[in-house]
């Protein structure tokens, strides 16, 4: 998810979502009547804290209680409170509650705080004027405060002991949990210290299916129900997570051949990190050499299309493929026979139709597409990418993939979307939330779920949905050998809980694992925005605050000045470095002037540079204005543009799966006469601009083969139609598969008609083939010179340096020294001389890899020792070695 595209998250018809295991039953309890809910169900104004401390947004200093259990139960009460204030410590646990109207639990009512939090709970207060208003309280803080120490230490889920299964989940606030076991009902042990209900089970329970049944007071609602609902930390599932499996991920049975001796390719460090970001659907649905299309076994076919190009992009230096997500989601029917399929000859339509686009979103919500950012249960593999998706094929079959593409020479990173669930509340599709209510999602001040992510946001702040986090990162790593972690709207979690993760991964040796923790690499987008921009709740994992944490963001900076303009411009055809900025006009007015266009063009330039020093805060060189500044004094959006302490702590990149391609980015930028030769030109200058940077880079797999996804700017449900890769260039690129998606796109369609209907902008594979080979030439050359894995400021300060930069720059074209490299990016139409006088006669020749590599154009490019000038053709970028 961008720093500006935000996801919805479809969900499945009613029909389908009875199905599922998270079903609810809304029983009240049947001992005593429900009580009345506050003046708006689910409104909750006050929050208790901790065991000490009731705060309420609005209150009056007087006459202050809480009120809890069904009025004239023998469990019904009162909590005295009285007027107090936020300590120290409080308020730096709850910054965003500093000013509120704080209340003190009177000490005599303190010992009854475990009593009120399992059934209702009410604020009440008698304001100045005689009138009794009531809320609903949070409880997240006092939950944590009173069970937090201890359940943090409990290990939840089916755990195995000699053969015989603990199943264990913490509900402190449930009046009664019990175990659903293959048909029939089991008594579970509540532990009043921790709030965890466990049961231990015989050797003959594994394999069988379960659900726990809560019984608990659900705010939302009002009342107090009975949720049948799957575990969060289910380590296995039934078909559409209908139930979870009663599974020990040690038997040797899931353990495919090899699986306890695996080798993997060595491991990369971060700041060298090159990968690809890859959806295993999109991956092999259409290669007709997959033996199994659409699935993880896609992996092991090594003489499939898609498996030779990546073991080609291993070869030339790629060391990771980004997965998108692949736990078990909410939105995709896992069996085959209830995936529908557009019923539409989509081939027949012409290539700027309407008619493409309405069948495959008559299709969306049932298909077998979506990207994955749907979350149901966090630690067990989708099961629609399974052979078979009943039992734990899925895990076998991960596992044989994570084979796959280790045995290509590649490792895995795994997407992963801790920041929010698919629903919350007594949603079908609601796992967390109807064992816990109130308590794993982040709420606002009344009560109300937080939706900044887009959907239902979770609240890793809260100590147990913290746990959650790194028990799930660390289940990845040990038993599915996952080499590393992208973290979704990562600055949506504490600094500290990322830092978490990274300790308990960290903990991890061969010896005693099987795997080498250390080893393991993470990134995220660390975006700020939201309900907890700027540190409101908490220190937040956003770029400025992960710096120096050896935990990578990705850097936004470099890929808007590469690209141009953002993805919600009113008119898409704003125009950057890699896109013709004033050195190649488009016709679109919004471009502004030629002086505003060179000035433009000029502060992207700065932004490059910042980013190919790995967007170090305090890298310093000579701007485009021609003043002596550090990376963190560019600007960027009113925001500093460098923010890295270190290389390794910025992934740079020119695109991912949210918004347009790369490709359909230019195709809206360049001029729309521009030759398909030369779009394949400014496509390799792009990629370049993060492939020869300092620090980690990605790219979107096929972005070297000219991938279009026909101007979807989010193809999160757009089907196999518009995201299915073509790894044979005879199949085309995907560009004028018919108008992208209305829902997210149609406000663009006059601007992409025209394009999509012109035959010149669907590349051959002459485009094709030459935009990929000149792009693992990059690759060779990054893989090969040292020069680019510089690990400290000081190293990048002293061996790299723009010696041209200044007012005098040529507009379009950047020259960069590292060490014994000169790189030339020269995004201009035409042969440009760069003329470095402090290295005349030197010995500089064209990097071998490139005089002899894919590129005849490139080939042509020269130095002239006497005066120090490089010469390099138009859309090109060369790289020059001493000696």
């Amino acid at each position: 998810m961008s720093s500006t595209t935000r996801r919805s998250t479809r969900r499945p018809a009613a029909a389908l979502a009875l199905t599922l295991g998270a079903a609810a039953l809304l029983v009240p309890f049947p001992q005593q009547p429900a009580q009345a809910a506050p003046s708006a169900p689910g409104q909750a104004l006050a929050q208790w804290i901790d065991r000490d401390t009731v705060v309420w947004k609005g209150a009056e200093r007087a006459d202050v209680q809480l009120e809890f259990g069904d009025p004239g139960s023998p469990t019904a009460g009162r909590i005295r409170l009285t007027p107090g204030s936020l300590t120290p410590a409080e308020r730096n646990a709850f910054p965003h509650l500093t000013g509120y109207p704080a209340f003190t639990v009177a000490p005599g009512d303190r010992d009854l705080a475990r009593t009120a939090l399992r059934g209702p709970l009410t604020a009440a207060q008698r304001t100045a004027d005689g009138r009794r208003t009531t809320t609903g309280v949070q409880i997240p803080g006092v939950l944590d405060d009173l069970y937090g120490a201890r359940a943090q230490h409990t290990r939840l889920g089916p755990v195995f002991h000699h053969g015989r299964p603990t199943l264990s989940v913490w509900a402190p606030t449930a009046r009664t949990v019990a175990l659903e076991l293959d048909g029939r009902t089991v008594p579970m042990t509540r532990d009043d210290a921790s709030g965890v209900w466990r049961v231990r089970g015989a050797r003959d329970w594994a394999g069988k299916p379960y659900r726990y049944r809560v019984t608990v007071w659900a705010p939302t609602v009002g009342r107090t129900v009975t949720n049948e609902v799957t575990d969060p930390y289910s380590t296995a599932l039934t078909a559409d997570s209908a139930r979870s499996l009663v599974v020990d991920l040690d038997d040797p049975g899931l353990a495919p051949k090899g699986w306890a001796d695996l080798r993997k390719p060595a491991a990369v460090p971060l700041r060298r990190a090159r990968i690809q970001e890859l959806h295993i659907r999109d991956f092999s649905v259409e290669d007709r050499t997959s033996r199994h299309p659409g699935q993880y076994l896609a992996f092991t076919d090594r003489r499939s299309d898609g498996m030779r190009r990546l073991a080609s992009l291993a070869a030339a230096g790629t060391s990771y493929v980004h997965l998108l997500p692949a736990f078990d989601g909410a939105t995709v029917p896992e069996k085959r026979a209830d995936q529908q399929r557009p019923d539409c000859d989509l081939a027949s339509y012409a290539p700027d139709s309407e008619n493409q686009q309405q069948c495959v979103t008559r299709t969306a919500a049932h298909d077998a597409y979506n990207w994955g950012y749907d979350p149901l249960h966090y630690t067990v593999p989708e099961g629609s990418y399974a052979s078979a998706p009943e039992g734990p094929a899925r895990t076998v079959e991960f596992r044989r993939m994570v084979q796959g593409l280790n045995g290509a020479g590649l490792r895995t990173v795994m997407d992963v979307v801790y920041n929010h669930t698919a629903a919350s509340g007594q949603d079908p599709h609601s796992v967390l939330d109807r064992i816990v209510p109130g308590y794993y999602q982040r709420l606002l001040d009344d009560g109300s779920v937080a939706t900044s992510t887009c959907c239902s946001g979770t609240a890793p702040e809260h100590a147990m949905m913290g746990k959650l986090v790194v028990d799930s990162v660390v289940t990845w790593a040990k038993e599915y050998k996952v080499d590393g972690f992208r973290f979704d709207l990562m600055g949506h979690h504490p600094k500290a809980n990322i830092l978490a993760v990274r300790k308990a991964l960290d903990a991890l040796t061969p010896r005693k694992d099987g795997v080498d923790g250390r080893s393991v690499i993470l990134y995220g987008e660390g975006w700020n925005f939201g309900e907890a921009a700027d540190d409101a709740r908490f220190v937040q994992a956003t770029q400025k605050n992960m710096a120096g944490t050896g935990i990578a963001t990705f850097d936004d900076r470099a890929r808007d000045a590469v690209r141009g303009g953002g993805p919600f411009d009113a008119d898409p055809r704003l125009q950057g470095f890699a896109s013709g900025l004033f050195t190649d006009p488009n016709s679109s007015p919004a471009n502004g002037d030629s002086a505003s266009q060179r000035a433009r063009l000029r502060h992207y330039q700065d932004l490059i540079k910042v980013g190919l020093t790995g967007n170090l805060a305090d890298y310093t060189f000579t701007d485009s204005d021609g003043r002596r500044v550090k990376g963190s004094q560019v600007d960027y959006n009113g925001a500093p543009a460098g923010y890295a302490a270190a290389p390794g702590d910025a992934l740079a990149y020119a695109d991912a799966h949210d918004n347009e391609t790369l490709y359909d980015a230019l195709a809206y930028k360049l001029p729309q006469g521009t030759s398909a030769a030369d779009r394949a030109r400014m496509q390799v200058l792009a990629l370049a601009t993060a492939t020869l940077s300092q620090g980690p880079a990605l790219s979107q797999a096929g972005s070297d083969l000219l991938r279009s996804k026909s101007l979807d700017r989010n193809s999160f449900d757009s089907g196999d139609w518009f995201n299915a890769l073509h790894w044979n260039c005879a199949d085309g690129n995907g560009f004028g598969r018919g108008l992208p998606p209305a829902a997210d796109n149609k406000d663009k369609w006059p601007y992409a008609r025209p394009l999509l209907a012109d035959p010149a902008l669907r590349p051959g594979c002459a485009a094709i083939d030459a935009t990929a080979a000149a792009y693992r030439d990059l690759l060779r050359i990054h893989a090969t010179e040292p020069a680019f894995g510089l690990s400290t400021t000081a190293a990048v300060q002293s061996a790299l340096s723009f010696p041209l930069s200044g007012t005098d720059e040529t507009p379009g074209v950047l020259t960069m020294r590292l060490a014994d490299l000169v790189i030339v990016f020269n995004a201009t139409p035409h042969r440009q001389d760069q003329a470095v006088p402090a290295l005349a006669g030197a010995p500089y020749r064209l990097h071998p890899l490139q005089a002899h590599g894919a590129d005849p154009t490139t080939a042509t490019a020269s130095f002239a020792r006497a005066t120090g000038t490089f010469t390099v053709p138009g859309r090109t970028v060369a790289v020059f070695r001493r000696g």
